[in-house]
């Protein structure tokens, strides 16, 4: 329901920042003339770049629904929180005489790992007498009010209402701060209000994650560095996209121009394609071990088939006009291979090369997962045993910043490797 309750907001914020920008654009598009410069034509693929202001709004919501979902003090707006502080609720209790009698539960919800002093018990007048409990937000308390009473452990004895209205074993009765459920035995189950906000086990708030960063990063973790942890990650990602790439170019070609090349192996670069990394872990393990080797050989599976399909599309793809021209001019096959060929591919091998090493950068969570001692991966799995849920969301943000920071350093240098690409 909370997940539900999330997408509504992201897709509100969503279009209420859509809208908000475009009647802006619009009304200094009207105020400035600007219409009948337009080059644009709806529909050009090639023309359409990200719109900055978007992107940045974009983290701005993801930002602002993190921290209102996690009270967070970094944004001025929560969704209600669990309840926190004192409440208490009546409950009517029955003897073996059929005498009722009525008795107070007070009780303390404190944040969860912090000190609290449990409220006094044991008022009342008549044979139900006061009972008191203190319980952890996001928890629950169970409460025998029937030991604390003159003759509740007796057969028969037992609880017939809270505040006033009858319940039964397995009911459960709303009170105030929480809800009140009788187990079969007759103890009573008391839930405080959760409200809408997450509780740190399962998304922490930005700031304790940003901590935990800053922490990790002076002192280590798992006896390694921060830095230590990521370069190995790179080192096992690079030399994995490398290996595949020495292979994979090399094997499209082939395939992109000699028939019994593509008839041969077409196959199975089409049957392993499909086929996820993580499925291989367990042949990679018996056939490679589940050290350094092991690791490398599933990030070169990883970006093999990719960069294997990238070049045989990259000469699928060339203008066949170009071969002939340079055929007409009297180039030998290699001269054509190598000036008309090879740089009108260019630019999909680098495409599959973006891809290849997001697959990589994202395989690499799984190729530490065994025996390995640093890495990035291995930091997320060992924190998630332990459910340290800020360590965990830690890594996940800083192997996609990484990731994203790799896609852009790859992207530049195609700007200015391949300047031709989208050009005739």
């Amino acid at each position: 329901m909370t997940g539900l309750f999330i997408a509504l907001i992201y897709v509100g914020l969503f279009l209420t920042g859509l809208l908000i920008v475009f009647a802006i654009r619009r009304a200094v598009g009207a105020a400035g003339d600007l219409t009948a410069r337009k080059t644009v034509t709806f529909g050009d693929e090639s023309a359409v770049r990200a719109d900055r202001i978007a992107s940045v709004l974009s983290v701005i919501v993801i930002f602002a629904i993190w921290g209102a979902f996690t009270g967070s003090k970094l944004v001025p707006f929560h969704v209600p929180g669990p309840f926190t502080g004192e409440t208490e609720f009546s409950y009517t209790a029955r003897d073996t005489h059929g005498r009722t009698d009525d008795a107070w539960v007070r009780i303390l919800v404190h944040e969860v790992g912090a000190e609290a002093e449990k409220p006094k018990e044991g008022g009342g007048q008549g044979f139900a007498r006061d009972d008191a409990a203190m319980v952890g937000a996001w928890r629950s308390a169970l409460i025998r009010v029937t030991n604390n009473d003159e003759g509740g452990n007796a057969e028969g004895y037992r609880v017939t209402a809270i505040d006033g209205k009858p319940i039964e074993p397995g009911q459960t009765a709303e009170v105030a701060g929480g809800t009140v459920t009788m187990t079969p035995k007759g103890s009573l189950n008391f839930v405080p209000r959760r409200g809408w906000q997450m509780e740190p086990i399962w998304l922490p708030a930005p700031e304790a994650v940003a901590a935990r960063f800053f922490e990790i990063a002076a002192n280590g973790y798992q006896n390694f560095t921060l830095w230590q942890h990521v370069s190995w990650s790179l080192l096992r990602v690079a030399a994995g996209f490398l290996a595949g790439s020495l292979v994979g170019i090399p094997l499209g070609y082939a395939m992109g121009l000699s028939g019994w090349f593509r008839g041969w192996f077409d196959p199975i670069v089409e049957f392993m394609r499909p086929v996820p990394p993580l499925a291989l872990i367990p042949l990679v393990i018996i056939w490679f071990g589940i050290w350094e080797t092991g690791k490398i050989v599933l990030l070169f599976l990883a970006a093999l088939w990719i960069m294997t399909i990238a070049a045989r599309a990259g000469v699928s793809g060339v203008n066949i006009s170009k071969v002939h021209a340079a055929y007409s001019l009297g180039a030998s096959k290699w001269q054509v291979l190598r000036h008309v060929i090879v740089p009108n591919s260019l630019p999909e091998i680098f495409t599959g090369a973006r891809v290849a090493m997001g697959v990589c950068w994202g395989t690499v969570v799984a190729a530490e997962l065994v025996a390995a001692q640093k890495g990035a991966g291995m930091m997320i799995i060992a924190a998630s045993k332990f459910q340290l849920t800020d360590i965990v969301l830690m890594g996940i943000i800083l192997i996609g910043i990484i990731g994203y920071g790799i896609d852009i350093l790859m992207r530049a240098a195609e700007a200015r490797l391949v300047p031709w690409k989208g050009r005739s």
